[in-house]
């Protein structure tokens, strides 16, 4: 069962992406912030990131790109509440960007295409 990670400071938000995506049949995890979130990364070996740009303790392109560095194979798909960050330089490391909305039909298209653009679930191998 692929593992999805989602970093979110917004309790609700975190708590309909765990329902709707366990009912797709992913296993999910959770962060409520940016603290750590290598480290997390690490223990929970996710399949796919979902991460917020404006968490309340860090900016998530900049996340994102420590992502990049350190595991440079991870899907990250960016989820923000502004589609002005679509057009931010460092967002373009990103799988995916998808605006929230209530309709989460884009998000769980942006993970399964992550998934498979991975040739499965299994991770590759770290950086």
């Amino acid at each position: 069962m692929p593992k999805v990670l989602v970093v979110d400071d917004e309790e609700p938000i975190r708590f309909l992406y765990k329902e709707e995506l366990t009912e797709e049949g992913y296993e999910v995890v959770e962060a409520a912030s940016g603290q750590g979130l290598l480290e997390r990364i690490e223990q929970e070996n996710p399949d796919v990131v979902i991460l917020d740009i404006k968490l309340a303790d860090a900016d998530g392109l900049d996340l994102l790109q420590e992502i990049r560095n350190r595991y440079y194979d991870l899907p990250v798909i960016l989820c923000s509440a502004y589609e002005v960050f679509k057009g931010d330089l460092k967002a373009i490391s990103a799988d995916a960007y998808v605006v929230k909305s209530s309709d989460l039909t884009p998000l769980k298209k942006a993970v399964r295409r992550a998934l498979e653009g991975r040739g499965g679930t299994e991770r590759k191998g770290k950086g």
